[in-house]
């Protein structure tokens, strides 16, 4: 049984990912680790109800942070660049300025 939201776990709301969502109808989202573009674009299409173009991943690495003496990471993640058939859209992006 494929469950949608095993892979989607939130959209990436910054300026660039909505000056992409405004200019190219691209949409950022942070996916699992263990997620592959299948299952991702299956995902999105049965969440959404949209038509995907196009998907790219990226793989972000942790960043290092000090904390006083303490040098630690930053959580990596994983990072989707998602394109949209002509005419689709998110409405969850909508109305962000």
């Amino acid at each position: 049984m494929f469950d949608p939201y095993r892979y989607v776990i939130k959209p990436v709301v910054t300026e660039k990912s909505t000056d992409l969502a405004g200019k190219y109808n691209q949409y950022t989202f942070i996916v699992s680790k263990d997620a592959n573009k299948t299952s991702i674009k299956m995902s999105i299409e049965e969440i959404f109800k949209v038509k995907v173009k196009d998907l790219k991943i990226i793989n972000v690495k942790g960043k290092p942070k000090r904390m006083g003496r303490n040098v630690g990471l930053t959580s990596s993640f994983k990072k989707a660049i998602i394109t949209l058939m002509p005419g689709n859209k998110i409405e969850i992006f909508e109305g962000v300025q």
